[in-house]
Parts: structure tokens; sequence; C-alpha cells
């Protein structure tokens, strides 16, 4: 684990709410004072603000606690700018915490209690109400205010978290505000990143408040939002002396009808480098796979064991089971054989549904290889069945399995069996069209033949697979990913 934490990369962060809460509390013991905190969180919100906003009217609902703090101070601040400002305050002035009650002192303008017209006129709101310690369901009238605020459409900033979201989860605990900007601080949180709260922050920008970076030493960071600073220099480049063999040799176990699942897993590996790319395929489908791109080998098979003197090439450097091959006693005893191999094995689709009833064999198997799950929701529930939330969920099963697992989805997590998470936070909508997990998992299949590390991998591999699918637009299908790759990786490699 500490080899993978170095790589991974100061401001790519995720603090849980008790992680942020121990750092806020670092800071305060040297010297910063929450009243300044407060301050300079607020005045962080309104440079966000005036930077996207034009001068209007605009009501800043507000908390008790610190949360409501800072919207004490926009509100102060955007009226001293000239904006017509009106403030809601959620209870009442004598239980506001200290912090918050200073900040109410400096306010110069009424105090109001929610009512009827809280809305009139304005068409940008601020939701200053909970921040990220919220630990209870939201009812009456912040209940009543959020609905509002989305029935109506209005323009929504959030201080630090949308009101509602639970920043470990990104859960909706009753309600929340559809945002369109949230600003948060010192780092983001999961639940940022985690559905439905990825949804709900809309644009999130990282405000400094005066937090020095030296205070994360107080906390084990241990999840992180993806992006090419952790993997780049790892990510293989090609240089001048490279030839095929050198650049490793994927191999992928097809199967007898959906042929197109592994072909497309075929052109990933390939466009993500891999030097040769075979797919095994039974002898019956030989014509269908020939058929498709002639820089792919095409070795045909009659038998497992045919199969199974090609696991044991020591040409080959990595193994893609699963896409296409089949629910099948075939699969199952393809997948065991793999599994005592000394090199990188991805499980995919099918060879992960075959174990629902024989989980034992799968996650309780002695193995020898290094091994990656790259499962949806569905295939995931069918072999673990644990409660939590999304990062909780991969994280024990990585543990359990001694696997890299990636649990797909527009908010993916990834996972090290030593608790090092990942969230990818750049998948589009468009890609939940068939295929696209195929493509996926040759990426991961082709990187990992060419000797990057298996969650490193994984991580540039799914990164690399939102970026493409954005990048095309609306009408995706997954054979417009593998030919989309080659830009994407001009691009990170020019960044190099």
């Amino acid at each position: 684990m500490a080899m993978i934490l170095k790589t991974l990369i100061e401001g790519n962060e995720l603090l849980t709410k008790e992680q942020m809460y121990t750092v806020d509390a670092a800071a305060i013991k040297n010297g910063i004072s929450g009243s300044t905190l407060m301050e300079n969180a607020g005045r962080a919100v309104v440079v966000e603000i005036t930077k996207r906003f034009k001068c209007q009217p605009i009501t800043i609902f507000c908390g008790t606690g610190n949360n409501g703090g800072d919207g004490f101070v926009i509100a102060r601040l955007l009226k001293e700018r000239g904006w017509p400002t009106r403030l809601i305050l959620l209870g009442e002035l004598g239980s506001l915490s200290d912090d918050a009650s200073e900040k109410a002192k400096h306010w110069s303008g009424e105090v109001e209690h929610f009512n009827a017209d809280c809305f009139d006129n304005s068409k940008l709101v601020i939701d200053a109400m909970f921040g990220i310690g919220l630990k209870r369901g939201i009812s009456g009238d912040a209940a009543r205010i959020i609905e509002e605020i989305n029935k109506r459409k209005l323009n929504c900033v959030a201080v630090d978290i949308p009101s509602g979201v639970d920043s470990n989860t990104g859960e909706v605990l009753g309600v929340a505000p559809r945002c369109d900007l949230t600003v948060t601080f010192f780092r983001k949180k999961p639940g940022h990143l985690l559905n439905p709260g990825r949804d709900l922050s809309g644009e999130i920008s990282i405000a400094d408040i005066g937090i020095d970076t030296a205070f994360l030493k107080t906390v084990k960071t241990t999840i992180f939002e993806n992006s090419p600073k952790h993997w780049l220099k790892e990510l293989p480049h090609p240089v001048s002396d490279d030839h095929k063999f050198k650049r490793g040799s994927t191999l992928i176990v097809g199967g007898p009808s959906m042929t197109g699942a592994s072909r497309l897993a075929a052109k990933s590996a390939a466009r993500i480098g891999s030097g040769l790319v075979t797919i095994t395929a039974p002898s019956e489908a030989l014509a269908l796979y020939a058929s498709d791109d002639p820089s792919f080998i095409i070795k045909p098979y009659k038998n497992c064991n045919e199969i199974f003197d090609l696991f044991e090439d020591e040409r080959f450097t990595s193994i893609l089971i699963g896409p296409g091959c089949g629910v099948n006693q075939t699969t199952k005893d393809l997948v065991q054989k793999a599994l005592s191999q000394e090199k990188p094995v991805v499980l995919d689709a099918d060879a992960l549904t075959v174990f629902k009833d024989y989980r034992a064999d799968l996650i309780g198997a002695e193995k020898s290889c290094t091994l990656v799950l790259t499962p949806h929701e569905g295939e995931f529930s069918r072999l673990f069945k644990y409660t939590g939330d999304k990062v909780v969920r991969c994280r024990t099963a990585a543990e359990e399995s001694d696997a890299v697992i990636l649990l797909k989805g527009y908010d993916t997590v990834i996972a090290d069996p030593n608790a090092v998470t990942i969230i990818n936070n750049n998948a589009p909508a468009n890609l939940a069209t068939a295929g696209a997990g195929d493509v996926l998992s040759g990426l991961i299949t082709g990187l990992l033949a060419q000797g990057m590390d298996p969650f490193l991998s994984t991580a540039s591999a799914a990164w690399v697979h939102g970026k493409a699918a954005a990048g095309f637009g609306m009408g995706l299908i997954a054979s417009d990913i593998p030919e989309l790759i080659p830009n994407v990786l001009m691009e990170l490699y020019e960044g190099t």
C-alpha cells in the first residue's frame, strides 16, 4: 500500500467528515480561530458567486450551526457589494453556534424566518442550512425550503455540500437541493463524487480557507479522486526500441455466440498499447472472429485443455475472461485454472456471474495470479452480500477477495485489498450503453499486459474510458470508444 500511496498526489484526497473535523481542529489548535475559518469560507463563496452570477436579488437560507455562520458572512459581504440580500434563519438567534453568533452580530439586515414569500423576487439562493455534519433526515421548514427550490428550479449555490447529502456516502437524507455550484473547503468529500450527491452538487469548487496542507498528516487519507496525476508517469509510453513482444501480449477468451463482447475488449486492449492481442475462440465461431479486425490473432479451441495450454504460455502477459463467454461450467473451469497462473487476470461479466452460487470457489480460492474484478452493481450483489455505501462495499470486497475491485457506475469506485480507494468522476451518462463494460475490461487487461501496476491500470483505464466517451457526446455506442482512445492518449502523453 505504501508504494501505491506514494503515487497518489496531494490535492486529490477526499476527506470524510470525521477527517475534516480532525483537520479543522488541528488548524484551530495551531492558531487559526474558528471565526477566521468561517470568515474565510464565507468570503470564498462570495468570490465564486460573483464570478458566475451578475448582481441580482439573492436569498440565503441559514441553519444555526457553522454552515449557517458561513451564510451570515456571505449575506454581509454580498450586501456590502450592493446585492439585494435576504437572510432566512431556520431557528432562533439564541441557538446559533458561538462562531455563527459572532458573525450574526455583523449582519445589518433583517433576520427573517421561513414564510410564504421567502422566494419572492429571487432566482438565486444560497444553501447554508446544513453542512457535512448532518446526521438525520431533513424535515420541517428545511425540507419545505428544499422542495420549493427544486420545484421552482432556482439557481442554487451550496455551502460545503448540498443540505441533505451525506458527505461520506453521497446518499440523500430525506431531501436535498439540486445545486448549480457547491463551494467546499480544503478538500472535496466522498459525497461530492458518489451518487446521488455527485448529481446534486453541480460544479464543485474547492476553496482555500487558510488551512495548511501539513494538517493532512493528522489523518490517514486513503480515498482519492481519480486523476492522471496519480498514474500518468506509470502509463506505458511507446519508446524507440519497442517491439510488439516488449509491449505485452493480451489473451482474451471468446465465447461461441456473444462474439462482439470479446472483440470490443480486444480492440480496446490493442488501442491502449498491448503489442499483441489474441482471442481464443470456439472452432465453430472462428469465421465470425476472423472476419473482424485483422490485427488480432485468432486461436481456435475445441476443449478447455487447449485454453489451459494458452494460459500457461509464458508469452501471454495478461488474461481476460468473461465478455461473451457464457454462464456455464466451461467458464467456471477456465476461471479456476486462470487463478493458478502467475500473471494478471481480469474477470468480468459472465466470469463473475457464473460464481453466484459458488462464491467460495472464487472469493475463497487460492490463487497465484494478480486478480482484477470489474462487476457492475448487479454482478457485485450476486457475489458480495454486503450492506453500506459504495466505498465500504467495494473496499470490503477487495479485502475479502484479495483483488482489485472496480465497481462500475456513473460513480465508479476502485479499491485494492489494502483499502486504498479511488473514485472516478469523469464518466458521462452516455456510457450507459451495451458493450461499454467490455471496452473497459479490455483497457485494463491491455495495460496489465504491459506490466503496469494492477490498481493504477484499473484507475487509468476507468479515466481514459470516461474521457473518450465524453469526447464523443450524444449517440455513443460501444464500438465508438476504442476509436477515441488514441486522441485521449495523445493528450495525456503531450502533458508529460
